[in-house]
């Protein structure tokens, strides 16, 4: 095809689409990824990233996002895999998330961007605070802001701490000196990067052009169909690169352009996947406000007709779905929206509000929903 040639939109139904992206998201089988440790393993790096989240009115989301997709998981293998195999490791990409160890080359890019940035939430660590840091961590091994003994100040900031090492910690971190080599709940504990994975060099940081082909690559291995936004969410800056990058692709024939039905928005697809047979998806999954499937609310929205609200800011009286609501798919549909807290105390999954989203089959729906909840009660308790 010549360069100047521009290529006709495949059209492509909704089902379809949902379908490609419920494949994608390994949403449409009980175990896609196997079970035991080694299945965290390959479902962050399937999926790219899993987010960490603070919020744990019910069990932290990168927990949840991993035992949506392995039923058998258990908290203590992503401990495992941080810890013991550092097969994954923490970073920001659109938030705080676990990402595979293998991709860590091109994160390094940010972590020096990261060293250079100038004033910020880290303006006020002086090159005395960092030095201090790095180097107890460096004299007396991994430690947590727990193991530092210094006077504590008035916070200066609603999420800041009052120990002033923490924010340097945190520098150090986002600059790659530090990496976190073990987390109990939101309490991490901290590495020198080098001596954590044993590294005798580090490995090469990518180039931006690397980076941005494994970004398009992680979207599409993850979403199935793509768009701009979806492949640079939270990441505008790169939209006009990544463009590019997608046009050279089709007119290489390594992309199809796609016009989804009622959706102006251009997306793209592997010509692969427009030939491949797709089976319903079946099951019932509750998926946490983080999931992959539900964070990019739009692309959720265009896909399933359903535009999920997080209301755990907004004040009671405004919110219409509850404080942590959590989609419930039913067979590769949006069915309900369930609001749950776990009474910790009393050993108890507590329903805080339940919202049907469509009018099909509620009653069936209704008991296989309550059997997945069921399970997930057990999770949640860790029986």
């Amino acid at each position: 095809m010549s360069q100047g040639k521009t290529l006709k939109a495949v059209a492509l139904a909704p089902f379809r689409a949902r379908r490609l992206w419920l494949r994608a998201q390994r949403l449409d089988e009980p175990a896609p990824f196997g079970d035991g440790p080694g299945a965290t393993r390959a479902a962050v790096e399937h999926l790219g990233y899993v987010q960490i989240d603070t919020i744990n009115v019910i069990e932290r989301c990168h927990h949840q996002i991993l035992y949506t997709r392995i039923p058998g998981y258990r908290r203590d293998h992503l401990r495992q895999a941080q810890s013991v195999d550092k097969s994954v490791f923490e970073y920001w990409t659109h938030a705080l998330s676990y990402v595979p160890t293998r991709d860590i080359r091109y994160y390094l890019g940010a972590m020096r961007a990261e060293a250079i940035a100038p004033g910020g939430w880290f303006s006020r660590v002086t090159v005395r605070d960092l030095r201090r840091v790095l180097s107890l961590v460096k004299r007396k091994g991994a430690l947590s802001i727990r193991d530092i003994d210094e006077d504590a100040v008035d916070k200066d900031h609603l999420w800041a701490s009052r120990k002033p090492s923490k924010r340097a910690l945190e520098l150090a971190f986002y600059r790659g000196s530090l990496t976190v080599s073990h987390r109990t709940g939101m309490l991490k504990t901290y590495e020198l990067t080098r001596r954590h994975f044993g590294w005798e060099r580090a490995p090469a940081r990518a180039t931006e052009r690397e980076t941005l082909a494994y970004l398009l690559d992680r979207a599409l291995r993850s979403q199935g169909v793509v768009s701009l936004d979806s492949a640079c969410y939270m990441d505008a800056p790169r939209k006009p690169a990544m463009r590019r990058l997608i046009e050279r692709r089709v007119r290489r024939g390594e992309l199809v352009p796609l016009k989804l039905e009622g959706v102006d928005l251009p997306h793209w697809t592997q010509p692969e996947a427009l030939d491949a047979v797709l089976e319903p998806a079946e099951g019932v999954h509750i998926l946490s406000p983080f999931d992959p499937l539900v964070i990019q609310r739009r692309r959720l929205h265009l896909f399933f007709d359903y535009e999920h609200r997080f209301e755990a800011y907004l004040p009671k009286a405004r919110r219409k779905l509850g404080y942590f609501a959590q989609p419930v798919l039913v067979d590769g549909v949006i069915a309900a929206v369930i609001d749950l807290k776990t009474d910790r105390e009393r050993q108890k999954l507590l329903m805080q509000r339940w919202t049907w989203v469509t009018d099909r089959s509620r009653q069936s729906h209704k008991r296989r929903i309550e059997e997945t909840l069921h399970r997930f009660e057990r999770f949640q308790l860790g029986r």
